[in-house]
């Protein structure tokens, strides 16, 4: 097989991935109750749905041109964070909450993926620094601005 047809196999498969996200997204925005709380998430579902169809429609004509695909080394570097948030998804924001979850998280994404030297004080401060005014952003946006529920777990 060519390297371009590993390409457009990789840029296909990508697109469809996101795809079915964007179909169950959508579809759980429309069939959970209370209504009244996923009005908004039913208006990003649509959107996000509408832009995977558009990119899968353009992976599968061959308009995509994007890099070079997913190399080995490159999907486990990947891996991690794919992990992390699989586990977030799927236990730690139904059972701690949003914001507690959320919190976790974004600190061990970001001390993972930090190119900063895990030895040094200074740059644990900064990802604790950064996590917190990134969870301040969250909370007002999410509770203050749109007054979206989100999931409520164990602490918050």
């Amino acid at each position: 097989m060519s390297n371009q047809n590993t390409r457009n196999i990789q840029q296909i498969s990508a697109a469809a991935m996101v795809l079915v996200v964007a179909v169950m997204v959508a579809w759980l925005s429309y069939t959970r109750e209370p209504a009244s709380a996923f009005l908004f998430p039913r208006y990003i579902s649509i959107a996000f749905l509408i832009l995977s169809v558009w990119n899968f429609l353009r992976a599968a004509m061959g308009i995509a041109k994007t890099g070079g695909g997913l190399d080995p080394a490159s999907a486990k570097r990947l891996a991690p964070g794919l992990i992390i948030m699989a586990i977030y998804i799927f236990w730690l924001a139904k059972y701690l909450g949003f914001y507690v979850a959320s919190t976790l998280t974004f600190f061990t994404l970001f001390a993972i993926y930090d190119p900063e030297a895990h030895t040094s004080l200074r740059s644990w401060l900064i990802r604790a620094l950064v996590t917190i005014g990134f969870m301040a952003i969250m909370y007002g946006l999410f509770a203050l601005v749109l007054k979206v529920q989100l999931p409520r777990g164990l602490f918050i």
